[in-house]
């Protein structure tokens, strides 16, 4: 079965204290999409503008990616520069400049209208809530968000809580929309906000599952060296989402399988800058190092 990814399309420049890279490929769906790729078919809808390199496209294309949603504007593309701190837990944002990004409207080719599994990836709610708006009963939705639309859309963000099955977010993040310090607590309100599954994202220390069948404690991958997080908690949900089209079936039955491959997928991703490292890596890479993390985890 195939997913329906829908976020931003980017140019990222980052810095840490060791390199610069200028105007690498980003962007939540980027992320999302190229995890997703390794294991179903994917159908990415963004928007770019007329500087995005075709380099990037031939990219999307080799992993098979269906661009047929992805709008080329004129203008430039959403270009965003960070900088990171040697504790790459802290970064600051040197430039965000929206582009094209800022007038984005998703429209769905019909085609698109019923895949069965759909990321709204970090993307303001009111875009999310015009995806659903454009879907034909989809089989499983997951939403990520992030601060910025706990800080300036919150209505929106919670009547799209009843129209979701999973909601992605950081700790932070679950605390402050909860208004609950314990993460065990501030789960339990999030599912009487609407979804089924709460996926609360740690960074290094890994997520942290809520559902019906009680938590579900997801490693991350241990790294002796971090070269660019950017990126990873979008790889994480896109490796998740993609493994879950995959295998279709009981949701329960496959997700913290998928957890896994998310948290194995982005530990690749934190290992180069960008997605240089990801769109290197093939599916085996993948099996190898999720039984390495078994082991790791094994008792």
């Amino acid at each position: 079965m195939s997913v329906l990814v829908v976020g931003s399309t980017a140019l990222d420049s980052i810095k840490t204290p060791r390199r610069a890279h200028p105007r690498l490929l980003g962007g939540s769906a980027s992320h999302a999409a190229v995890a997703a790729s390794f294991f179903a078919p994917v159908k990415l809808v963004g928007i770019v503008g007329g500087d995005f390199p075709k380099r990037y496209i031939e990219l999307f294309r080799r992993h098979g990616i269906d661009l047929d949603g992805l709008q080329i504007a004129a203008g430039r593309t959403f270009h965003w520069s960070g900088e990171y701190e040697v504790n790459m837990n802290h970064r600051r944002t040197l430039a965000t400049e929206l582009g094209v990004f800022e007038r984005f409207l998703p429209v769905l080719p019909p085609t698109h209208r019923r895949t069965p599994y759909v990321l709204l990836a970090n993307i303001a709610p009111a875009l999310q809530h015009h995806v659903l708006d454009q879907m034909r009963r989809p089989r499983f939705v997951i939403a990520d968000t992030m601060d910025l639309w706990l800080n300036t859309a919150l209505e929106e963000l919670l009547r799209l809580l009843a129209r979701v099955d999973a909601l992605v977010l950081n700790d932070s993040e679950a605390r402050q929309l909860a208004g609950e310090d314990n993460l065990i607590n501030a789960a339990r309100r999030l599912h009487r906000l609407g979804p089924r599954y709460v996926i609360v994202k740690k960074g290094e220390h890994g997520s942290i599952l809520s559902s019906r069948q009680g938590l579900f404690l997801c490693p991350a991958y241990p790294l002796a060296k971090v070269a660019d997080p950017t990126g990873a908690g979008d790889s994480f949900v896109g490796g998740l989402v993609g493994y879950l089209a995959s295998r279709g079936g009981a949701v329960d039955r496959h997700l913290r399988q998928a957890m896994l491959y998310g948290s194995v997928v982005a530990s690749f991703g934190c290992e180069g800058f960008g997605l240089t490292r990801t769109t290197r890596l093939r599916r085996a890479d993948l099996d190898e190092r999720l039984a390495k993390l078994r082991q790791l985890a094994a008792c």
